[in-house]
């Protein structure tokens, strides 16, 4: 197939050898007069590379998708192929490691709760310090708003201090209906199983060895383990609760999600909760 630049010097040459109308020698080889009239602006991109790479510097575990939604935020009006193509010609592509394939297995399709504050979800994390101390994580997730209320830090965490938790978060956010948890020794202690009786709560238990059963703290775990747990070095307790806590306060007010629509959490909720009231829900999310 002949290109349009091709075309547009065939068009040229009748003109100037045949002395063709322009009309006529578009109509000929087949182009459009608009095409053969195009000039070509060439693109001043200077701005948006210094920004793409400033933001692939702060944001080091963002691929091209994520970065691009940031550059709308902040008033750049482009095409994702233009982010695309920018993002590999200044090299900010991720080195990630392939995974090993593995047996696939029948599905089950994750039921999705329908308001938010209806269903949570919390596992552990761990991690070491500098001197090589260890510290763990409570991380507990609304599973609908994807927004993260706490996480709590320190080096041990028993069943009564998960309680202490709910019952502080109990006074700024309310309860769920739902709590989805794993076999861990803390989550099957009578203090929270007495807790979750007294407040009218269900546990929700993942059969043990399963944890695609509670998939959604799973995948925040993986972001949190992936953007903030790699990518610092804790000297200190008090250290890694305010790094922590604000990559928390990053994750709910900045971060966008691409199940919710590239929102950040606090965003969808606002626009959830809106909806709601006006009983005319429009939000779509992507399963």
């Amino acid at each position: 197939m002949v290109t349009p630049a091709a075309r547009r010097n065939i068009v040229i040459h009748l003109k100037e050898g045949f002395q063709f109308s322009e009309r006529r020698a578009c109509t000929i080889v087949g182009l459009c007069r608009s095409s053969c009239r195009y000039q070509a602006k060439p693109k001043n991109d200077a701005e948006i590379r210094t920004r793409l790479r400033e933001l692939a510097e702060q944001r080091r575990k963002f691929g091209s998708p994520r970065l691009h939604t940031l550059l709308r935020r902040e008033g750049y009006l482009i095409n994702h192929k233009r982010t695309e193509r920018l993002y590999r010609e200044e090299g900010l592509s991720l080195h990630l490691k392939k995974r090993r394939k593995r047996i696939s297995h029948l599905r089950v399709v994750m039921g999705r709760p329908e308001r938010i504050n209806q269903h949570w979800s919390m596992d552990f994390v761990s991690d070491n310090l500098y001197n090589g101390r260890r510290f763990r994580i409570l991380t507990v997730v609304d599973d609908l708003s994807k927004q993260c209320p706490v996480l709590e830090v320190d080096h041990s965490i028993t069943g009564k201090r998960v309680t202490r938790v709910l019952e502080r978060l109990a006074m700024t956010k309310g309860l769920p209906e739902v709590i989805t948890v794993d076999n861990g020794p803390e989550f099957i202690s009578k203090a929270l199983d007495l807790w979750a009786y007294e407040n009218n709560v269900k546990l929700r238990f993942i059969q043990p060895g399963k944890p695609t059963q509670n998939a959604y703290i799973e995948s925040f775990n993986g972001k949190f383990r992936d953007e903030c747990l790699n990518d610092n070095v804790f000297v200190c307790l008090n250290s890694a609760r305010k790094i922590i806590e604000e990559w928390r306060q990053d994750y709910n007010t900045a971060r966008p999600h691409s199940s919710l629509n590239d929102m950040t959490p606090e965003e969808f909720s606002r626009t959830f909760l809106k909806e709601q009231k006006t009983e005319k829900p429009k939000l779509k999310l992507v399963q």
